[in-house]
């Protein structure tokens, strides 16, 4: 029976994928329904957060669902929002067994989605994959229990760690398949953070561009203290039709703001630290305010280093180009204000996969 549960709950694992960088702020879940060792229904959390998985799938099962299992990466939720319970469908439909990875750490939810199906006599399996679940909705379970997006930071570096040559170009350190990569990186990121540096020097447009996803394209988040940022840049010319978001300082003159609203960025105002910066801990916490689950981190060596300090990076993405750009190139990652050896940062790599010449690896915080 494992065997069996694990492999269908891998198909819903799978299908829950195809909404990371849609639905936030709902998680990505994915449903499959199963009748007689047979498909009937499946389904994954639709753009923008609804439909819900369950409901797609039941649709699509019809009165197949009836005496049927479904395997759910998620609780269903047990409240009433802008749609019915899912657990509430469930029953409805007349599943007779659910089988889920994860409880909804949500307080509207935690638990009480398990209580009802229980109740309705509706046999109820936990934790089946359930560390595969977690890694695939750690933007979610952060956002819910700790009000923080999850962080993936992404490098793109030469060999001995430079992003530019010390006259600032970086144009382009790794080749086309990395560079392609970033791309889907950012369809599957609610969000693409940057610094104001970064936006000035290279005048981004940090949309999805050659994939056949240009409709996934991320909110851009800029952390621009003074909203200095030029109103003629590529950010500030496209905001009406892709959503900027400028992080800024308590106190901006009221002219300054009303202008970056009339091109039509949304204004997030961060609080300060002892020293004028942003606060990264606050910033953070007012991108999970706002809906935000996962993040993606394009920005330079200091704002790296900030939320490397801050421990805020929960996956950090090296691309690894074979090119030495020497001592006087642009560092990858800022100062990070440490002196003992013991007390610097450590990830422990996840995986490694070459991009033609460039190299990606991936790593999360040593535990």
């Amino acid at each position: 029976m494992q065997q069996i549960d694990d492999r269908w709950m891998r198909l819903a694992l799978s299908l829950a994928k195809r909404g990371l960088g849609r639905v936030w702020p709902n998680p990505a879940v994915g449903c499959v329904i199963i009748k007689n060792h047979r498909l009937v229904g499946r389904g994954w959390t639709q753009p923008s957060g609804r439909p819900h998985a369950e409901t797609v799938a039941l649709a699509q099962a019809g009165s197949a669902a009836k005496a049927a299992t479904a395997y759910v990466t998620l609780e269903p939720c047990a409240h009433h929002g802008k749609t019915p319970p899912c657990a509430d469908a469930l029953i409805k439909a007349g599943i007779t067994r659910v089988v889920c990875a994860l409880e909804d750490p949500d307080p509207r939810v935690s638990g009480r989605g398990f209580l009802l199906l229980s109740d309705a006599g509706i046999q109820v399996d936990q934790n089946v994959l359930a560390d595969e679940a977690e890694a695939l909705n750690l933007g979610f379970l952060l956002n819910r229990t700790i009000e923080r997006p999850m962080i993936t930071l992404k490098l793109a570096m030469s060999l001995d760690g430079r992003i530019a040559t010390q006259t600032g170009e970086s144009h382009w350190i790794t080749g086309p398949k990395a560079r392609r990569n970033v791309h889907l990186l950012r369809a599957n990121h609610d969000a693409v953070l940057i610094g104001r540096g970064t936006a000035a020097a290279d005048n981004p447009m940090l949309d999805v561009r050659d994939l056949g996803l240009e409709n996934r394209n991320p909110v851009r988040v800029v952390v621009d203290g003074g909203l200095s940022l030029s109103p003629s840049s590529r950010l500030a010319r496209s905001a009406s039709e892709t959503p900027l978001w400028l992080c800024h300082h308590p106190g901006i003159e009221r002219e300054r703001c009303d202008m970056w609203q009339d091109l039509g960025a949304k204004l997030i105002e961060v609080e300060t630290t002892d020293t004028g910066e942003l606060n990264i801990s606050d910033l953070a916490h007012k991108l999970a305010q706002n809906g935000l689950t996962r993040v993606l981190c394009e920005g330079g060596g200091q704002l790296a280093a900030s939320l490397i300090q801050a421990e805020l990076v929960d996956r950090l993405i090296l691309h690894s180009a074979g090119l030495l750009l020497g001592s006087k190139g642009l560092s990858g990652i800022g100062a990070l204000g440490f002196t003992s050896l013991a007390d610097f940062p450590r990830f422990e790599l996840q995986s490694i996969k070459q991009l033609d010449q460039d190299v990606e690896t991936i790593w999360q915080p040593a535990a």
